[in-house]
């Protein structure tokens, strides 16, 4: 599948909608043009494909492409035309049986078989162990750090030395002062360790609350300087240390470092996984 980029991944985050009971949806009529289909016609052939893959995988239609009913101009009158309201899995579906020579049909099928997997696993989250935990979220924090750092640059952040101080501005509002090398130095990590990658699933869960609000934030504020955007990181940063203190929480400067880094872990479960293979538990690609 082809790597998406930030740029990409919000040209589908962008026509996602919420409901008031947090369920959330993606318009058929909205997401057509995203996957570069011009007419409905078209579009509409490739969504019976995937309400059929839906019906054969044994959930059930009604579920994952409910219809609904929308209001369109035509001209001087107003017309009503078909719509869904298209689960996540429902998106899946359609860009596994769209046109695979276009490449924003490709993007698609990584997007969604990424988010249908992060939903997956955010079902069970609280069954996982605690290294498995801190993998799961470890990933996400790469994700929206990606677009983080692509949305400070559209924002003024351009030079290295404005990208660190706006790194260190989010660290040091949720850290109560504290900043990059001081947290370093507080895990007692030697040089070249990544602060990230010593964190418990609490305190990354923490990091990227202020990654992914801060993004959020200079993004719709369209800030466009790099003071402004190094202010809003820390403000960001001040507020989810506040969210804690006032939940009776841990500060994330006294949480515990665990052991193992995430790449420790990784390798452990690479191990695990050779020797079922091994054993001839598992297919391994080579």
């Amino acid at each position: 599948m082809s790597k998406l980029n930030a740029e990409e991944y919000k040209c589908f985050e962008d026509i996602k909608t919420i409901r008031e009971d947090g369920s959330e949806f993606w318009s058929a009529r909205a997401l057509a043009p995203i996957l570069d289909y011009a007419k409905w016609e078209n579009f509409f052939k490739v969504i019976k494909r995937a309400m059929i893959a839906c019906e054969n995988s044994g959930h059930l239609v009604s579920d994952d492409f409910p219809e609904v009913r929308k209001i369109v101009n035509a001209g001087a009158a107003v017309k009503p035309v078909k719509d869904y309201e298209l689960s996540r899995y429902a998106c899946y579906l359609i860009v596994q049986n769209g046109d695979p020579r276009k490449e924003i049909i490709a993007l698609g099928q990584t997007y969604f078989a990424i988010q249908t997997y992060r939903q997956e696993v955010a079902d069970h989250f609280n069954e996982l162990d605690e290294d498995n935990r801190r993998l799961v979220v470890r990933g996400d924090i790469k994700q929206w750090n990606q677009m983080l750092a692509e949305t400070a640059h559209k924002a003024g952040v351009i030079t290295n030395e404005e990208f660190a101080v706006f790194q260190n501005a989010g660290y040091i509002g949720l850290y109560g002062g504290l900043d990059v090398e001081d947290i370093h130095r507080k895990k007692n990590l030697e040089v070249g360790q990544k602060i990230l990658d010593y964190m418990g699933s609490t305190e990354l869960i923490a990091n990227l609350f202020r990654i992914s609000q801060t993004e959020e934030k200079l993004r719709k504020d369209q800030v466009n300087n790099a003071r402004k955007a190094t202010s809003v990181h820390y403000n960001v940063g001040k507020e989810v240390r506040t969210a804690i203190q006032k939940i009776g929480g841990t500060m994330p400067e006294d949480l515990p470092t665990p052991e193992k880094s995430i790449q420790q872990i990784e390798m452990e479960q690479m191990e695990r996984l050779r020797n079922k293979a091994k054993k001839g538990k598992l297919m391994l690609d080579e």
